[in-house]
C-alpha cells in the first residue's frame, strides 16, 4: 500500500453534509481500487457551529488542517447567521487567507447525456478553467471596510505585483498541462477592467509580462463586461482564464450555469504548500435534508484533490484514482443511468452516488 493520506474533512452546513457523505464513500471505494489509504478526520465548523459553540472555525480544526495532506470541504454559511458588520459567517475565506490559497481553480465542462441551456451544438465542446486570484482584489477589504456616519462606505481593492504574478504564472502552467493532456493548443485569457481602474491596468501589465515569459502559449485580454457576454455567446472558445478575486467570484457562477448549474461545478483553492477542495455551490438551505442535492461537483472536487496529491507525492496511483472518478461520472450520465433534478430528472444525492460507486466498483477502465 502507498502511504496513508491524512484528509481534514469539513462538511460544514446545509447540503454540505449530504454531498460530503457521497464524497467519503467514493473516496474509500477509489482507495480500494488503487491501493491507497485515506485517513479522513471529520470536523465541526461553519455557521451552525458558530450558533452552537460561538466559534465558526475552532483552533483544533485549524491545527488539523495544517497537519493534513489536503482539506476536503463541503459548504459553509447560512443566510441568517451574520457577524456584527452584517456579513455572513463564512470560514472558507478564513482558510483561504490562513493557508495563502491564492489560486481558485474552477474547471467547467459539459457531459454527454445532460442538456445545457445553450442552443448551439458547440455547447458540447465547453471545457475551460477559470483561475481566480483568491487572496487579494476586492476581497482584501473583508473585515477592513469603513462606514462613515451611516452616509458612505468604502471597501478597498488591493492588487500587488507578487500576488498577481504568481496567479498568472499558475494559469500559464495550468494551460501548458492541459495542452499536454488534451492534445490541443494552450491559451490563457486575462479578464480585467483596465480601461477604468489603475489597479486593473497594473494587473494587466503584470499579466502581459508573464505572457512574455511563455511565448509558446497564446495569450489575450478582455474586459470583464465583454467577457460576461462572450462566455454566454461562445464559451467553447476559451481554455484557461485568469482574473481578480471578485470578478472570478461572479464569473465562476456564470460558467457553471452554462453547463447546467452549480451542482456540476467543482473547485480547488490551491497554494504553494496547502490546498482545499470543495464544490463551488453554497449550502442550499432550501433543499437541505431532502436528498435532492447533486453530488457531482463534490465528487469532481475529490478528483481534483487526487490529482493535486498525485503531483505533490509523485504517486501515479492517485492520478489513476482521479480518472476513475471522472470516468464513472461520465458513464452514469452518458448512459442515462441517472439524471439530476436540476436537469429535469428525478435522481437525488443517493441515486447519483450509488450509480457512480457501481461504476467504480465494476472496474471499467477510463
Amino acid at each position: 500500500m502507498s502511504k496513508t493520506h491524512h484528509i481534514s474533512v469539513l462538511p460544514g452546513d446545509g447540503i454540505g453534509h449530504e454531498v460530503m457523505a457521497s464524497a467519503t464513500q467514493v473516496l474509500h471505494a477509489v482507495g480500494q481500487r488503487i491501493g491507497v489509504q485515506f485517513r479522513l478526520v471529520p470536523h465541526k465548523a461553519g455557521a451552525q457551529h458558530y450558533l452552537d459553540a460561538g466559534v465558526a472555525l475552532p483552533e483544533d480544526v485549524l491545527r488539523d488542517c495544517e497537519r493534513a495532506d489536503a482539506i476536503l470541504f463541503g459548504a459553509m454559511g447560512l443566510p441568517h447567521v451574520r457577524g456584527a458588520d452584517g456579513t455572513e459567517i463564512i470560514p472558507q475565506l478564513d482558510l483561504r487567507f490562513h493557508f495563502d490559497l491564492y489560486a481558485g481553480v474552477r474547471p467547467i465542462r459539459t457531459f454527454k447525456g445532460l442538456p445545457t441551456p445553450l442552443a448551439s451544438p458547440r455547447a458540447a465542446e465547453i471545457d475551460l478553467v477559470l483561475v481566480r486570484e483568491s487572496t487579494e482584489g476586492l476581497f482584501y477589504a473583508r473585515g477592513r471596510g469603513q462606514v462613515n456616519d451611516d452616509a458612505e462606505a468604502f471597501d478597498t481593492m488591493k492588487i500587488t505585483r507578487a500576488g498577481t504574478a504568481r496567479v498568472c504564472e499558475f494559469a500559464f502552467k495550468l494551460a501548458e498541462q492541459r495542452a499536454q493532456s488534451k492534445g490541443r493548443a494552450a491559451r490563457v485569457t486575462n479578464i480585467d477592467k483596465a480601461n477604468v481602474f489603475a489597479s486593473m491596468a497594473f494587473w494587466r501589465k503584470i499579466f502581459e509580462e508573464t505572457a512574455a515569459r511563455h511565448p509558446s502559449i497564446a495569450a489575450d485580454s478582455a474586459y470583464v463586461d465583454a467577457m460576461a457576454l462572450n462566455l454566454v455567446i461562445k464559451p467553447w472558445a476559451y481554455d484557461v482564464m485568469v482574473t481578480e478575486n471578485m470578478f472570478g467570484d461572479i464569473l465562476s457562477d456564470l460558467i457553471a450555469a452554462l453547463v447546467g448549474g452549480m451542482g456540476m461545478a467543482p473547485s480547488g483553492d490551491i497554494g504553494d504548500k496547502h490546498a482545499l477542495f470543495q464544490p463551488a455551490h453554497g449550502t442550499a438551505p432550501d433543499i437541505a435534508g431532502q436528498g435532492k442535492a447533486n453530488p457531482t461537483a463534490m465528487l469532481l472536487s475529490v478528483a481534483m484533490m487526487l490529482d493535486w496529491l498525485a503531483v505533490r507525492h509523485a504517486d501515479a496511483a492517485l492520478a489513476d484514482g482521479a480518472r476513475l472518478i471522472e470516468h464513472a461520472v461520465e458513464q452514469v450520465f452518458s448512459q442515462g443511468l441517472v439524471k439530476p433534478m436540476e436537469f429535469g430528472g428525478s435522481d437525488g444525492t443517493d441515486a447519483i452516488t450509488r450509480a457512480v460507486l457501481a461504476q467504480i466498483v465494476r472496474g471499467d477502465a477510463p
